[in-house]
């Protein structure tokens, strides 16, 4: 399968809502004391809003027929200015999904190099991103990725 990363296109949408699902059934699978049930991240209005910024790009993995196997949410932080920070850039992962129906097959990794890529290309300092703790896969993809943790956040259910 030969893939084409590229920006996500408002006829995306209906594709990116498959995935954010599949994203969202991971998620309750692992806290459903935290996600709801049926329920996804973004609305379309939402997605459209966010596909036309260029600070929240959204990346997607086309195959030959442009159906989208996968994407990428990113944002990018400026810390110029800051009163406690260098003034860096960084690019923010917000999500990374992959279909069910093509994992395996080096999607993620095509998706991640892009960002990577993307990353060094508009400047950032580095890369981050939040795995929660019920999803060990994505955790051994992105320690796979030469990822190390930044820092930890923790939790008490009261």
């Amino acid at each position: 399968m030969e893939l084409r990363v590229r920006r996500a296109a408002f006829k995306d949408i209906p594709r990116i809502q498959a995935l954010l699902h599949q994203v969202e059934e991971v998620h309750r699978m692992g806290r459903p004391d935290l996600f709801l049930d049926n329920a996804v991240k973004y609305t379309d209005g939402q997605l459209e809003v966010l596909i036309a910024d260029d600070t929240r790009p959204i990346f997607v993995a086309a195959d030959e027929n442009d159906e989208v196997a996968g994407y990428g949410f990113c944002m990018v932080t400026d810390y110029t200015g800051s009163n406690y920070m260098h003034p860096i850039k960084e690019l923010y992962i917000d999500d990374l999904c992959v279909d069910e129906a093509f994992r395996r097959q080096g999607v993620g990794q095509v998706i991640y190099d892009h960002i990577v890529a993307y990353a060094k290309e508009i400047g950032c300092y580095h890369l981050t991103l939040n795995v929660w703790a019920c999803n060990p896969s994505a955790m051994r993809f992105y320690e796979k990725q030469g990822m190390q943790m930044l820092k930890k956040e923790m939790e008490v259910v009261l």
